[in-house]
């Protein structure tokens, strides 16, 4: 069973940028696409930047441009630059393949705010 942990996250003022990294144990990592998730309280969580196999990103409108997914096959890790950090960014953030087929981690927290 692939284990997930994500870290990195923290309080940041708008404006700001931080950077997530997900570790994932077992050998198979680098044959899944890889997504970052985020919940914000209240929320359903959401995917908002995903990775192909190969370092094909996608994201939602409201990252785009800020955000910045990348993996490392060889360390088992998919990282999130995270740039411009606004307060609605606030949530936590967990990583999984992009159909969830991981059980999730603990998630990384992300507060954003002066």
């Amino acid at each position: 069973q692939v284990q997930l942990v994500e870290s990195g996250g923290g309080l940041v003022q708008p404006g700001g940028s931080l950077r997530l990294s997900c570790a994932a144990s077992g050998s198979t990592f680098s044959f899944y696409a890889m997504g970052w998730y985020r919940q914000a309280p209240g929320k359903q969580r959401q995917l908002v930047a995903s990775i192909t196999r190969g370092g094909s990103a996608g994201y939602v409108d409201s990252v785009t441009g800020r955000f910045i997914i990348s993996r490392d096959n060889a360390k088992n890790t998919v990282y999130l630059q995270m740039n411009s950090l606004k307060p609605d960014d606030t949530a936590v953030y967990y990583c999984n393949t992009v159909t969830t087929g991981f059980r999730w981690g603990q998630g990384t927290q992300v507060t954003v705010s002066s």
